[in-house]
């Protein structure tokens, strides 16, 4: 069944602040193989000019992908979420997620196609900190894969 194409434009509530943590930042930075300094160490993070260690530049996919759930759980879309892949993923930063930033996404819809029968469903996360202040925009793209002829 294909998406709804009015819930383009469609804006989801702000989540609830996210506590950006230095252990959490150290852990993925580990994960994806990332020896920068500036990810584990407050004075190379310092010599940057930051208050305090940065995130890598994926990290904060964790936060926009996990507000982006509002979006792919609403019933009214009708996303099969078991049929759904991880498409494409690109950021857009005005500066680093830093440690102890509490950040809120607000999630909006920004496309929905059909292409050989599968829905692609494009959501931008606007991340903000707990000033109002715009960290980061993230966008997913997610691919509904089209239901197997029976």
């Amino acid at each position: 069944m294909a998406l709804d194409q009015s819930f383009v434009g469609r804006t989801y509530p702000p989540t609830a602040p996210y506590e950006v943590g230095r252990e959490k930042i150290r852990e993925f930075a580990e994960a994806v193989g990332d020896a920068n300094p500036a990810y584990t160490d407050r004075d190379a993070a310092a010599a940057l000019g930051h208050a305090d260690v940065i995130a890598p530049p994926t990290f904060v996919f964790a936060i926009t992908f996990k507000a982006a759930r509002e979006v792919v759980q609403d019933p009214q879309l009708g996303l099969d979420y078991s049929r759904v892949v991880h498409g494409d993923q690109k950021f857009a930063y005005r500066r680093p997620v830093r440690a102890g930033d509490r950040l809120t996404v607000t999630s909006t819809i920004e496309a929905i196609k059909s292409m050989a029968g599968n829905d692609i469903l494009d959501v931008r996360g606007e991340v903000h900190d707990e000033a109002g202040e715009h960290v980061v925009t993230a966008w997913t793209k997610l691919v509904a894969r089209a239901a197997e002829e029976a």
